[in-house]
């Protein structure tokens, strides 16, 4: 129970923090988002493992470092952590938000975006916090924070960076509830990521082929 009750508080935090500073209008808003990933991942990694999204989880599945059996309890954890935290965003400042593509994003701009960085983030995760030759460092917390950032950056207005299911699931689902908005866009933010965790295991397996992970 330890376990899921970290992840529900990590991905809690680090979809507070998106709402926030997102409906703040901050310009620096990624590094705000890719700070709190950093600094929850320090706090529950040695714990959970600190996946907080849905499809770091397939791919930490698929590479063979977590028990079939913690996977559905993982994403509901992190699902409604995400919920959670959307409503604490309507409570504290009386809004929803959610993640929409750009105004000029055709479907596949937004489809490989989430793709590539979620491919990318699942894949630092997979080598930096379960690969042997990189157990036991103090830099995973940075690099993962960093790469969602990176990704936050250089995509956030094409697809709106959520690289995550859980953060497209929970504040879509608020603001949905709440009158302000609907489940269309869902999906891009399921199949993207989901692909992108997917394929971040399969190349993993294949650089890692032949040598101690």
């Amino acid at each position: 129970m330890n376990r899921y009750l970290t992840e529900f508080i990590g991905t809690f935090f680090l979809v507070l923090t998106i709402g926030l500073s997102v409906m703040s209008g901050s310009a620096l808003a990624p590094l705000a988002i890719g700070s709190s990933l950093m600094v929850m991942v320090y706090m529950g990694g040695h714990i959970s493992g600190a996946h907080y999204n849905p499809a770091v989880s397939v791919a930490i599945l698929m590479r063979g470092e977590m028990d079939s059996r913690d996977f559905v309890p993982y994403v509901l954890a992190q699902v409604m952590g995400a919920t959670a935290a959307a409503g604490s965003v309507l409570l504290i400042l009386g809004g929803t938000f959610a993640p929409a593509p750009g105004a000029d994003a055709g479907v596949l701009a937004v489809l490989l975006s989430e793709f590539l960085f979620t491919f990318a983030l699942a894949l630092v995760v997979l080598h930096v916090a379960t690969a042997d030759d990189t157990e036991g460092n103090d830099y995973y917390g940075l690099a993962i924070g960093f790469t969602v950032m990176t990704g936050a950056f250089a995509v956030g207005g094409v697809s709106g960076g959520v690289f995550n299911p859980a953060v497209g699931i929970g504040p879509i689902l608020v603001d949905t509830l709440a009158g302000d908005g609907s489940m269309a866009n869902l999906w891009m933010y399921l199949v993207g990521p989901l692909l992108g965790g997917t394929a971040a295991a399969m190349v993993f397996k294949f650089q890692t082929a032949g040598q101690v992970a």
